[in-house]
């Protein structure tokens, strides 16, 4: 599959894009706190970069369905690497104030908002016939890999000065816009009915899709209320200062160290993918991201505390895997980037969403008792959706996903 030239570009394109972004939201994170050392403020940067993606989600998805993904995709992670310039010009002039960092992060929560659904619609069009679900599985390795090299240089570079990972971030990402400029699709999603006029209704359309089908309702709602309860790792520079007792560059590696575990399970996946007992392999998964959540809650040892954020990601890889296989399989093209759109708010921004509710709540109750409630929601959503949703526990392969889909 490697050898695939459009797969190979979006890949190498994509690796420089997340190494940028997660070594520009490890730098974010850190910056914000070592301001004001308020636990809030890191919960107020995960908002300010969610907003933008529940906000929009009727637009970004019919605009990715509607036009040229790739030119939405180049002109959201131009607005991306703005925003990074932008950080790092801010930081060069020794700042006080946190205020502008909110700001820089709603307006990359705008062009973020626009950029997922766009890119993550693009490996059913790079992947050879038969290919999807290995082209997916080398996407998910991809950006691990990438969430290992961008927050482990992290903590190198911010050691330096916080300006000096900014402006690695720049160059990352601008790599990964050039990446995106030359790559060439094998197909192209069938074209909107020109007769077809854009309008609420048919933005809603992937809101409706995901509704109609109860096992993607229950795979993707699952996970939305796992990453919400289970965001401990924005809490990562406050555990690292306050619980653990290390620096700069110890905090780049625990920040890298949820890279490290999912890339081993994306590894693993690849060679040997999740084929039968979907549904149980899930729920499982889930719980284990849960146990681990609760590790990281009641350690201070720094081991301890890196070995629960690699289990944690491993677990989260094998749900990542499940769900970004069932999506394109259930999901016609031409409703693909509003399915995604939808699902980017409910998965990939619930992030920051997760980031903001673990702020508020360590500002409140403390830092561990945040990440131990973290650990056991998520475990009680895990017991409720086993009982609340029979289709998903019962799947046993994809191709009954399909199935489900239909009779829905």
């Amino acid at each position: 599959m490697w050898r695939f030239g459009p797969v190979r570009r979006l890949l190498l394109s994509n690796f420089a894009l997340y190494s940028g972004v997660s070594l520009q939201a490890t730098a974010l994170l850190k910056q914000a706190f070592d301001l004001t050392g308020n636990e809030s403020d890191i919960g107020f940067i995960g908002l300010a970069e969610f907003l933008p993606a529940m906000l929009l989600v009727l637009v970004t998805g019919s605009v990715a369905d509607r036009f040229p993904r790739k030119l939405i995709a180049l002109g959201a992670v131009g607005g991306e690497l703005a925003c990074s310039i932008a950080l790092a010009v801010y930081a060069l002039g020794e700042p006080t104030s946190v205020g502008p960092l909110f700001i820089i992060a709603f307006v990359y929560g705008i062009a973020r908002a626009f950029q997922a659904p766009a890119i993550r619609s693009m490996p059913p069009m790079v992947a050879p016939e038969g290919g999807l679900p290995r082209t997916i599985a080398l996407f998910s390795a991809t950006w691990t890999a990438a969430v290992i090299i961008g927050p482990a240089s992290s903590g190198f570079l911010y050691a330096v000065d916080p300006w000096v990972a900014y402006a690695g971030s720049s160059l990352l990402i601008l790599v990964g816009w050039l990446g995106l400029l030359r790559l060439r699709f094998v197909r192209q999603p069938p074209p909107p009915d020109p007769d077809e006029r854009p309008t609420l209704h048919s933005a809603m359309e992937g809101l409706r899709f995901i509704r109609r089908s109860p096992v993607l309702f229950a795979a993707i709602s699952l996970d939305l209320f796992a990453v919400l309860f289970g965001g401990a790792v924005a809490l990562l520079p406050v555990i690292a200062e306050e619980r653990l007792g290390v620096g700069d560059v110890a905090y780049g590696w625990l920040r890298a160290a949820p890279g490290m575990g999912a890339a081993v399970m994306a590894v693993y996946i690849a060679a040997r993918p999740v084929t039968r007992r979907i549904g149980p392999t899930l729920f499982v998964a889930v719980g284990v991201f849960g146990v681990a959540t609760l590790v990281l809650g009641v350690t201070r040892s720094y081991a301890v505390a890196f070995a629960a954020l690699i289990v944690l990601s491993a677990a989260d890889m094998v749900s990542v895997f499940i769900r970004s296989s069932l999506v394109p399989l259930v999901t016609p093209d031409e409703k693909r980037g509003r399915v995604l759109a939808v699902e980017n708010v409910f998965i990939g921004a619930s992030n920051e969403l997760g980031a903001f509710e673990s702020g508020v709540a360590a500002q409140a109750f403390g830092t561990p008792a945040t990440v131990i409630g973290g650990g056991l929601g998520t475990l009680v959503v895990v017991g409720v959706w086993a009982v609340a949703f029979p289709s998903l526990r019962r799947i046993d392969r994809f191709e009954d996903l399909e199935s489900a889909h239909a009779a829905g």
